[in-house]
């Protein structure tokens, strides 16, 4: 019995070091965080006023993460330098996309990055039209692989492959095993 404990005990930990280990090569790979400058209420603490605007409107702008001088930019209006601890006000162009969302890079002179996404409203219309109405026959899901085979190796399948075949091993000894342990008890 304490065989049984002991063996199930270290497949619960082994399994358990099994799912973590991805996330700690995952965790590896991530961009280290960005540095705070001294003051600021967060790293990377950037705004932008109102986050819809209508192509031709005005947004504010401003960088409570910066401790200095920061400027902003987009494609969509002319860069702007924020000072510390203030707002400014820029005028998106007349003729930006409808309904696109453009991303607004701030840069602070102590070398904080930051962005933040700024969408254009008026996109396509809420109410569909005649046109745009039309039939169509279903055709159900498209589930497919979803991408699951875009990070894998053959490293991975081979992993795989020996933990299944692991398992297929520890199965046979342990039925083997129970089965030779009950041919010595037979009346």
């Amino acid at each position: 019995m304490r065989a049984i404990r002991a063996a199930s005990t270290a497949l619960l930990g082994a399994a358990a070091l099994a799912l973590a280990a991805p996330l700690a090569v995952a965790a590896d790979g991530a961009p280290a965080p960005a540095r705070q400058a001294p003051g600021a209420k967060a790293p990377g603490d950037f705004v932008v006023s109102p986050g819809v605007v209508a192509p031709g409107g005005r947004i504010t702008l401003s960088a409570p993460g910066c401790a200095s001088t920061a400027t902003a930019s987009a494609g969509i209006f002319d860069t702007v330098t924020i000072a510390p601890n203030s707002l400014v006000t820029a005028t998106v162009d007349a003729d930006a996309k409808r309904g696109a969302v453009y991303t607004v890079t701030f840069n602070c002179t102590g070398g904080i990055q930051g962005t933040v996404d700024l969408t254009i409203s008026g996109g396509t219309p809420a109410t569909p039209t005649a046109r745009s109405t039309g039939l169509v026959t279903p055709r159900g899901v498209a589930g497919g692989l979803g991408g699951s085979f875009d990070a894998t190796d053959s490293w991975t399948f081979a992993a795989g492959g020996a933990l299944v075949l692991a398992a297929a091993g520890g199965l046979v000894y342990v039925i083997r095993r129970r089965s030779s342990a009950t041919d010595g008890r037979r009346h």
